[in-house]
């Protein structure tokens, strides 16, 4: 497969076909980012590299982060932490509280904030340091010790995070956040402000099209049974309330982020991010979405 030229040609067209969409301004600091920067890196379990336009920007992945912390949950707790948090789709926007209620505390998926937030406080019981210690968890994924949060973003969310603290303080009174409602929510919001390239963020997940195994390192992160349940939460629901349609359209495991970036798999294939900073009104990035259909089309690779 010439994934270069594939990746080529359809960059080019991506780019003639306009760049509809808006960059998330609820959280100021990306409100200010540049439309029309746009991305990819593609890296194989082999650890063949292609890439396009601006793959070494770094950018805030944002809710791309929640795939990581789930996988150290997981790693830790096992089935156990499906007590917490439901594998389900949601079917709602990744920060509405209506399900909630019903459900007694329990989110639906960890992509969801929700989710994402109880898993983030499971993580402040089980690590000594969590921000640190998810930090080298990252960094042992990618191989890449340079990878950091973005403060400005950091600070940026936890100034405008009013939703965010709802959801946590309402999963508290069902009992389903065990720590303090400020250390968790700056925990979750120095995840979200992970910053990274196209090529890292393809390096980082390429474990999930490895088998669990990491190409830098050639570490053990999760065994093949539970990487498959990651891939299978990320399909039906790494899109918020777009799951269904990036399923239908791509044919790919993934996990976008409000930043821009979408970053999924071919098991056993490979790894892809993309990076274009105009979303839909889902909260996906426009130009990645339809970039990963055709290059999909192009392929004729996907799971099905």
């Amino acid at each position: 497969m010439n994934y270069q030229k594939i990746i080529d040609e359809t960059y080019v067209d991506i780019l003639s076909s306009g760049n509809p969409g808006k960059v998330a301004t609820y959280i100021p600091e990306l409100g200010g980012v540049n439309p029309d920067q746009f991305g990819v890196h593609l890296i194989t379990v082999n650890n063949e590299n292609y890439s396009a336009g601006d793959s070494e920007t770094p950018f805030s992945i944002q809710s791309i982060a929640k795939v990581f912390s789930l996988a150290m949950a997981y790693k830790h707790l096992g089935a156990k932490l499906w007590d917490r948090v439901d594998v389900e789709p949601s079917g709602n926007p990744f920060n509405s509280l209506v399900q909630l209620e019903h459900d007694e505390g329990i989110p639906r998926n960890p992509m969801i904030n929700a989710g994402a937030i109880v898993i983030c406080d499971i993580l402040t019981t089980l690590l000594d340091e969590p921000k640190r210690d998810f930090l080298e968890f990252v960094r042992q994924l990618s191989g890449n010790n340079s990878i950091n949060y973005d403060r400005n973003v950091a600070e940026s969310e936890d100034a405008t995070g009013f939703r965010n603290a709802a959801l946590a303080n309402f999963i508290r009174s069902f009992g389903n956040i065990k720590n303090d409602i400020d250390v968790v929510l700056d925990f979750y919001f120095h995840l979200c402000s992970l910053s990274m390239t196209c090529r890292e963020l393809a390096e980082t997940f390429v474990f999930l099209a490895n088998n669990g195994r990491t190409l830098f390192g050639d570490r053990r992160v999760l065994t093949p049974s539970e990487t498959k349940r990651i891939n299978a939460i990320m399909l039906t629901c790494g899109f918020y309330d777009e799951a269904g349609e990036f399923t239908y359209r791509v044919g790919l495991p993934g996990k976008s982020g409000v930043g821009g970036g979408i970053a999924a798999v071919q098991p056993l294939s490979y790894s892809i991010a993309i990076w274009s900073p105009s979303l839909n009104a889902h909260g996906n990035s426009v130009r990645g979405f339809e970039f990963l259909e055709r290059f999909t089309t192009r392929t004729g690779e996907s799971i099905f």
